[in-house]
């Protein structure tokens, strides 16, 4: 049975009321995407988590850049775990969250960058229980709905990265394309270095540009964790 919680370097998650609980990947996907904001030193004055879930990605992002931060969830327990997670921690001021529809929710401003660990599994064995199968499933979001948007609130010279299982990856960049959301970058993640790609972690933006295509293992050939998985959770995970 998951943990109620989990505890990070500088931040606790709670989530025995989330949806969806922490996971590998998606603290791969927090960890990398607060590191290219880091260290390409982009201009990130505010930032929006579209189905922000118990707000991992939020403080994730929180620990790494001064940017408000702001997270939209529509399932009324996960917000209320991400609040309470939200105001536990340090960057509380700057994160504010919003219990609503993200294709009804008219926000106040365009974001510098917009992230999402959208629903996966279109098409498999759905879940008995109601908000495991919006978090997980295309109940709640379709990839067009997101990306619709996505477009509607992201800067001119904003950014856009998801999570998604690999093999839905070329779908969302050819359909991101007809919103003129162009591929910058595509991480293709593996669980171990023995083991074929099943998440892709993808950055946008509205620049059309030759994209960059990087693989990345969570695990070497001992199933120990990669010096790159190392690299982008050490100041994160407690024990690294």
């Amino acid at each position: 049975m998951p943990n109620n919680y989990f505890q990070f370097k500088q931040f606790t998650v709670q989530q025995e009321r989330a949806a969806l609980k922490v996971s590998t990947d998606s603290c791969l996907f927090g960890a990398w995407i607060a590191d290219k904001v880091e260290s390409e030193r982009l201009k990130v004055e505010s930032a929006l988590d579209i189905g922000t879930g118990s707000g991992l990605l939020m403080l994730m992002l929180a620990q790494k850049c001064e940017a408000k931060i702001d997270g939209i969830e529509i399932d009324l327990p996960s917000y209320e775990q991400a609040k309470e997670n939200a105001e536990a921690s340090i960057w509380k001021e700057r994160l504010e969250l919003f219990h609503a529809d993200a294709k009804q929710f008219s926000f106040s401003k365009n974001y510098d960058l917009i992230i999402s660990n959208p629903p996966f599994y279109e098409g498999d064995l759905k879940s008995d229980v109601a908000h495991r199968n919006v978090a997980m499933h295309d109940a709640g979001l379709k990839l067009d709905e997101l990306l619709k948007v996505v477009d509607a609130n992201l800067t001119d010279d904003g950014r856009f990265a998801m999570l998604l299982p690999f093999q839905r990856a070329g779908y969302m960049i050819a359909l991101a394309e007809t919103f003129n959301l162009f591929l910058q970058t595509h991480v293709q993640v593996r669980q171990t270095v023995n083991h074929e790609f099943f998440r892709s972690m993808l950055l946008f933006s509205r620049t059309k540009t030759k994209p960059i295509v990087e693989e990345l293992a969570i695990k070497d050939e001992s199933n120990q964790y990669t010096n790159v998985f190392i690299g982008l959770l050490k100041d994160y995970y407690l024990y690294l």
